[in-house]
């Protein structure tokens, strides 16, 4: 039965797990309820209407409720996701402490072996990437060779094969904050271009207006009188009909 949850767990299409059931619309409305009964103030209206996780397991729920409280959001350490562990720190692992050969320097190359004043130089990870991927093709062709000779000493060269994969795929990895920002720098650099753009439009289209407007004026067009006459008008039609009641009483106070 053990045997049976852990593949449940680790296969790539995982069922979802047994407390779905729960999820009924009954029970969403029994919790509805409960959450609006224990919510209620002096005046018997509620007084709350977001709950934490460990508020709503403070209250009395009934046993087929307290599966629909979600766990609290983890802060530190490990969780399991369909039965693999993922650690909450952004910070990459190194590959040793993973049991996993390391086939480069962590920096500096040759400044870190020997003892220097001068500072170490950076890792030239693009050095190490096309080492790796020439040793990658030579053991690929090694394997290969194995396999026509000896088969069943296939493990070593697939143990290589695979070392080789995760040291290029870490180094990859080394990267990604260095392509988060240069992804930032590009979206920003392309949204001051876009309101550079717009901004030279507005200036084009006030400079044809402003052109319009004098030509109109060097042809004896009184344009601000024009512009003034129609800013009234559209003033008058936008403002709400008066009311007539106050004139039809003054008509009949003076008929009378």
């Amino acid at each position: 039965m053990a045997d049976g949850q852990q593949r449940a767990l680790t296969t790539a299409f995982a069922p979802p797990p047994p407390l779905w059931k729960h999820f009924t619309p009954d029970n969403l409305k029994k919790l509805e309820q409960i959450k609006k009964e224990a919510s209620k103030g002096e005046d018997g209206k509620p007084q709350k209407n977001k709950w934490t996780a460990t508020e709503l397991r403070s209250l009395d729920l009934p046993p087929e409720l307290r599966l629909l409280v979600p766990p609290d959001i983890p802060t530190s350490g490990q969780y399991s996701v369909f039965g693999e562990v993922q650690n909450l720190s952004t910070a990459l692992p190194e590959l040793k402490d993973q049991g996993i050969t390391q086939l480069y320097p962590s920096s500096g190359g040759e400044a870190d072996r020997e003892p220097s004043s001068e500072p170490a130089r950076p890792l030239n990870h693009a050095h190490y990437l096309l080492k790796i991927s020439k040793s990658l093709l030579l053991n690929f062709l090694e394997f290969v060779g194995v396999l026509s000779v000896t088969p069943e000493q296939y493990e070593s060269k697939v143990e290589d094969l695979r070392n080789l994969f995760v040291n290029a795929h870490h180094l990859l990895n080394l990267y990604r904050p260095h392509q988060a920002r240069e992804s930032l720098i590009t979206m920003m650099e392309e949204q001051l271009s876009r309101t550079r753009e717009e901004i030279q439009e507005m200036d084009k289209l006030k400079a044809e207006v402003t052109s319009a407007l004098d030509r109109l004026k060097a042809q004896g067009i009184d344009v601000d009188a024009t512009v003034d006459e129609e800013t009234r008008k559209a003033t008058a039609a936008a403002k709400p009909p008066q009311d007539n009641s106050k004139l039809i009483w003054d008509l009949l106070d003076d008929a009378n």
